[in-house]
């Protein structure tokens, strides 16, 4: 019966083996530990937040308001084209899943649904 090893992480071929501590792929020649299989599948499980016109988002993107929003608490409004540096990621706050600080208003928490990258 032969051994099953996993497939390349890069290329999924099948025809991994294991060389001593390390598994190889002969078609894309990665080398690779299981461990590193582990912490791959991990770091996809994260969501991916995206933009309003679907550009996937990251810490410390600038980000510009694309609609008019009324700033809550307050008779302010955010005007379009109000540009937000250095953003920060929240995955679990609910709908509102961008922190950020916005010169004349200050730190703040907005929907990605209504920024674009850049």
């Amino acid at each position: 019966m032969e051994e099953q090893f996993p497939p390349c992480p890069d290329c999924a071929s099948e025809y991994t083996y294991n060389d001593g501590t390390m598994f190889v792929c002969p078609d894309c020649g990665r080398e690779f530990l299981e461990s590193d299989l582990v912490s791959e599948e991990s770091e996809s499980s994260e969501p991916v937040i995206k933009d309003a016109v679907g550009n996937i988002l990251q810490d410390g993107d600038t980000v510009t308001v694309i609609k008019d929003k009324k700033v809550s608490g307050s008779s302010k409004i955010l005007k379009i084209g109000t540009k937000a540096k250095n953003i920060r990621l929240v995955p679990s706050g609910g709908d509102h899943n961008i922190d950020c600080k916005i010169p004349g208003f200050g730190a703040m928490r907005l929907k990605s649904s209504v920024v674009k990258k850049g």
